[in-house]
């Protein structure tokens, strides 16, 4: 009956198991460790548990159920399916507790030192009310502790349970007693059941076992046993088939420890670090551990050990030995509750390496002070400070005592830093009559301040040292060091530094304090040669001169050097065995090679290390199979053979086909990157158009609409739609990525079903701060395609990056932006839409003009340009009477200026566009940005100037923003917001990429005013008399005022003027604190000079408005009357 009772037992466990799976760490909770005692009330105490149990799996402690009188809902608790700690159900009176998941309680920690599950006094003295079922009817393991069950007077089905299943040491405890009748269990169960029902059977899966199964099995049969790292049971015979895992669960596969830290490399011989390695959390083997714990080994951890440092490594946090005593910081002496080392305050600087503020040793600490009932100071105490390597202000000596006749208890201090001084010293001796020599051997740096030592009659060695070694910075340091013993009676006394010093002089008698070393250094003390061919250990000289020893695995040698360095494959011979070029001890056995194997060697006669055979797992005692510590093999020599001829061929198989794949992919990049060339930098030639005309290059192609294909739209604008694509050229296979724009017409009184002169004009530009136009697609909707550029507007890219960009790469681009609207106007093409989401960034350095000519393709009267018109982008001239000009560009390229400089913000935010007119006519512009100095300012301004002939042209404007990027920090101040970036981190070679559109020699200039290298399409005649127009006004206007401005008077502007031209200019190369510092003496002279101009330009700029413009609202109101 057992047999078929185990049989039933089993499906029952296959059907509500599932084997182990990875757990996240939101599913894993800590426990508490509280008892039996309760926190508030009823109500809080039931809050508490369910706020910290709700949706967890694994509990990384104990689990309390305590004091709960209420029948709760408890149904969070189902999701529970392990415990690392113990289960405690006690003094409740609810009748079920719903742990249906439950598989395994770890006991880690145990209750009473002794019990993993406590169940006790789960019933009221008064009532019915009770524990009735335990309802754990999926427990199968309770690794270590055992079980107690007493007191529960209403409990009939769990204390009846057969534990010694459940249990895995057979001699931990087992206390039932005082608890309710046994109840009946299913005819199916047979004797033990977790309730009445069928499916409350309890499942046995350790004594059913066969004797061949050394943990839990799935059956009875032999071939039914578990891994050997399975938990509660498993549904098959392998480590990923286990419900829990005895050790570790790693990805869901059950293993004895964690990929560790270190493995060892075949080919090197030696550890390294395991790339694959994870931590143990729990029960868990984890990536990375949890952001409240840090690394210890191989484990995480909430705090490190006491002799561990927690410090951060490529950003993990880890714990590390200290190097020597943990560093520890203590508060200084000096303020008014602690002004000297005394009696009553020397315990605190107890293990203290580090001492922040400084330490006074005056007579009121070292001889007691009766008014504050302080005794004198036991000078045993003061060894405490044996450990201080650092003080960060002043070490001041002003009482010692008797007993002492150096200042030994110092000899790790290494560091003075000096940050507050006692007038200008930082270390001061002073009347110590018992003073012999300072003992300072490890005194290597005095950051800041001088040395005072006087009027200690008794001291020596002093006056060897040289101070000037220990003192960093360039700046002079003047001691004070007299009335000590006078030096010729130190010699006479035999007072003097050791033979083995250097001439840097000593802290005192010995070899010991020396400040450095006349031939070599062994641990601090001063020999005439290291342990080179005798003595023990041998050692070798660093490059310091310090004696090492050898490796303790290196063979002394005689008449010469035992090594050549501190490694183990530093050593000439070995004097056990050989790994490679390393000697150990042993050659590895059982290491981990980092692929779930182990790697076994023996040492052949001449002491080498070499591997043991592959199928040798217990290590071996020389070559071949019949070495292997092993009892026998499982595999024949045939199947060998078999095994060793066809893994080398299946190799060879798979890394011919491999390389033939790379040189297929090789191949179609190849010809793909070929293509994409040919067609994104060759053009086509189109006939002349007339006799005696030139052919015209255009880069762009005529295309079909079969050759596009648009994949999604990425933008709309007052003309058309934008979508990203690919260009497939006929007969290609090649997909060349690109931006389609599609042109509509929405008056249908334009067609695009042939080539205009303007199209050709468009195809034709050719310059690095210009959008190609790759192809043009006529037809009912036109359509241009231009290179696609994967970084998005100029505007995007700004607001995104906004604390992250600098003053050359912003003024680079505003250069680069003038010279691709320069070249426009070189070839004929206003661009009427100018402005910072018009703009593509072609990469972080470099920006390229697009949407240019396509307003011309156009009809002038189209509607849809006088209802989505960019207002706050256009001209005055523009808005009123639609005259389009390249000035009225270099209005838009103001407004373009301005959204850089304020991060992408709107012109006039707040403004609706019908009254931006108005406020322009009044006399209203863009306010100054807070980065811009007023030089940048005015350029704007000069952009914004009502009369369009007296704007700067883009000729211009390149040479001056040319001239402010060579010193970008004297015209924009960016104070850079993020606390752990850097201007000099942020863009590292901004001074390499940036400064080839900036760095201007004379010949660039030259150059510049020559003209572009591509030449113009065309000029007209009316053209060239009109610039000639506007180069004999902005003459005339330059002798009379600033570029601009009609004169009011002409006395006062013309001093001005001439003020500001005569005015101190700082010099480009100046460094930044030299800079700010005349910046302090003239920045109030110079505001007041920028305040006095920009108002009376402002002034005379409002006189011509008014008369310019009173014709213009005439006009306006006549029109307004005849419609």
């Amino acid at each position: 009956m057992m047999l078929c009772w185990a049989s039933t037992a089993f499906v029952t466990l296959l059907a509500v198991f599932t084997s182990t799976t990875p757990l996240s760490h939101e599913g894993v909770c800590p426990g508490t460790q509280n008892g039996l005692s309760s926190t508030g009330s009823q109500e809080n105490q039931y809050n508490l548990i369910r706020d910290r149990y709700d949706g967890c799996e694994i509990i990384m402690g104990n689990l309390e159920i305590t004091q709960i009188e209420s029948n709760w809902d408890f149904s969070f608790l189902k999701t529970i399916r392990e415990v690392t700690g113990y289960v405690l159900i006690a003094m409740n009176h609810f009748q079920d507790i719903p742990l249906g998941q439950l598989r395994v309680i770890r006991g880690n920690n145990l209750y009473e030192r002794r019990f993993a599950l406590s169940v006790l006094f789960n019933y009221p003295k008064d009532g019915f009310n009770g524990l009735r079922q335990l309802g754990l009817p999926n427990l199968t393991e309770i690794l270590e502790g055992g079980v107690q069950i007493i007191n529960n007077k209403y409990l009939s089905y769990g204390p009846w349970i057969y534990w010694q299943d459940i249990i895995r040491d057979n001699s931990a405890p087992i206390e039932i007693q005082y608890n309710g009748e046994k109840g009946p269990c299913h005819s199916s169960c047979g004797d033990y059941c977790w309730g009445p029902n069928e499916s409350q059977c309890q499942t046995l899966t350790k004594t059913v076992c066969a004797p061949q199964c050394n943990g839990r099995c799935f059956g009875t049969s032999p071939r039914d046993c578990c891994h050997s790292e399975c938990a509660a049971g498993c549904n098959g015979p392998l480590d990923i088939d286990c419900f829990a895992c005895r050790h570790f669960n790693d990805s869901g596969s059950c293993v004895r420890q964690c990929p560790q830290n270190l493995i060892y490399n075949k080919q090197m011989f030696q550890m390294e670090t395991n790339p694959n390695a994870k931590y143990q959390y729990g029960s868990i083997c984890v990536s990375q551990c949890p952001t409240n714990f840090v690394v210890d080994g191989s484990s995480c951890v909430s705090v490190c050990p006491p002799d561990k440092i927690e410090v951060e490594r490529e950003g993990k946090r880890q714990c590390e030995l200290c190097s020597g005593l943990c560093p520890k910081v203590c508060e200084g002496t000096g303020a008014e509750h602690r002004q000297t080392v005394d009696s009553s305050n020397i315990d605190s600087f107890i293990n203290c390496t580090k001492i922040q503020g400084s330490l006074h040793f005056l007579v009121t600490g070292i001889l007691g002070d009766d008014f504050k009932k302080i005794p004198p100071l036991d000078a045993k105490k003061l060894e405490i400070f044996k450990t201080i390597r650092e003080i960060t202000d002043i070490l001041n000596i002003q009482s010692w005592p008797k007993e002492l006749s150096d200042l030994s208890v110092f000899s790790s201090l290494k560091t003075i830093k000096g940050r507050s001084l006692f007038k200008r010293f930082s270390l001061m001796v002073m009347r110590i009559p018992s003073l012999t020599s300072l003992g300072l051997r490890s005194l290597t740096e005095i950051s800041d301040g001088s040395v005072y030592i006087s009027q200690n009659k008794n001291l020596c060695f002093h006056n060897s040292v040289n101070w000037t070694q220990l003192f960093r910075g360039s700046r002079v340091r003047v001691n004070n060091i007299n009335s000590n013993k006078p030096w010729e009676t130190c010699v006479e006394e035999g007072h003097v530094c050791d033979p083995l010093c250097s001439d840097s002089g000593c802290w005192g008698p010995g070899p010991d304090q020396c400040l450095s070393c006349r031939n070599y250094s062994r641990d601090g003390t001063c020999v005439n040669s290291c342990n080179f061919h005798r003595g023990v250990p041998r050692e070798f000289a660093n490059h310091h001169g310090n004696c090492v020893p050898c490796h303790a695995e290196c063979r002394p040698q005689y008449g010469k050097a035992s090594c050549t360095g501190p490694g183990a494959d530093e050593c000439v011979a070995c004097i056990n065995f050989r790994d490679g070029p390393f000697c150990m001890s042993s050659c590895p056995a059982g290491v981990n090679d980092g692929q779930k194997g182990l790697i076994f060697k023996y040492p052949n006669r001449a002491g080498h290390c070499e591997s043991c055979h592959l199928n040798c797992t217990q290590g071996c005692s020389g070559p071949g199979l019949s070495y292997c510590l092993e009892n026998g093999l499982a595999i024949s020599s045939g199947q060998i053979t078999g095994i060793v001829l066809g893994v080398p061929a299946g190799l060879i198989f798979c890394l011919v086909v491999f390389f033939l794949g790379l040189l297929y992919q090789r191949g179609l990049a190849i010809r793909r990157k070929r293509a994409m060339r040919r067609y994104l930098e060759s053009g086509e030639s189109f006939e002349p158009l007339g006799p005696g005309e030139k052919g015209t290059k255009v880069k762009a192609r005529i295309l079909r609409p079969s050759d596009l294909r648009k994949i999604k739209p990425i933008g709309s604008g007052v003309f058309g739609t934008v979508h990203k694509g690919y260009w497939t050229p006929a007969g290609e296979t090649v997909k060349i990525p690109v931006a389609i724009k599609t042109i509509h017409d929405s008056t249908g009184r334009q067609s695009f079903t042939e080539i205009t002169d303007h199209m050709l004009s468009m195809g034709s530009l050719d310059h690095p701060y210009v959008i190609r136009l790759l192809g043009i697609c006529p037809g009912v909707s036109l359509q241009l395609v231009t290179q696609f550029s994967s970084r998005g507007s100029l505007l995007q890219y700004i607001r995104n990056n906004k604390h992250r960009l600098d003053p050359q790469r912003l003024l680079n681009w505003c250069v680069q932006i003038a010279k691709g609207m320069y070249y426009l106007e070189e070839h004929c093409m206003i661009h009427r839409n100018l402005a910072t989401r018009n703009v593509l960034l072609k990469s972080d350095y470099q920006v390229q003009i697009s949407d240019y000519g396509v307003a011309d393709l156009l009809y002038p009267d189209d509607k849809k340009y006088n209802t989505k018109t960019p207002i706050k982008w256009m001209a005055l001239e523009s808005i009123l009477f639609r005259r389009y000009s390249h000035q009225s560009d270099v209005w838009s390229y103001g407004v373009t200026v301005w959204e850089m400089m304020s991060f992408g913000a709107e012109p006039y935010t707040f403004v609706p566009p019908q009254e931006v007119p108005g406020l322009l006519e009044k006399g209203e512009r863009l306010s100054q940005p807070q980065i811009c100095t007023i030089d940048v300012y005015m350029v704007m301004v000069k952009c914004w100037m009502i009369d369009e002939n007296i704007r700067p042209t883009f000729k211009e404007l390149v040479s001056d923003f040319t001239r402010m990027a060579r010193d970008p920090s004297r015209y924009l101040v960016i104070k850079l917001e993020s606390p752990d970036i850097s201007a000099e981190e942020i863009h590292p070679t901004d001074l390499e990429r940036g400064r080839m559109d900036t760095d201007f020699h004379d010949e660039d200039v030259d150059a510049l005013e020559e003209g572009l290298s591509t030449p113009p399409l065309c000029h007209s005649p009316s053209w060239n008399r009109y610039r000639s127009r506007l180069n004999s006004n902005r003459s005339d206007i330059s002798q009379t005022g600033p570029i601009g401005y009609l004169p009011m008077t002409a006395g006062p502007i013309d001093s001005i003027r001439q003020l500001w031209s005569q005015r101190p200019r700082l010099s480009s190369v100046q460094t930044l604190p030299g800079r700010s510092e005349a910046m302090e003496h003239t920045s109030e002279t110079e505001t007041q000079e920028r305040r006095l101009i920009t108002m009376v330009m402002f002034c005379r700029d409002q006189q011509t408005k008014l008369k310019k413009f009173a014709e213009v609202l005439t006009t306006q109101r006549k029109i307004q009357n005849i419609s």
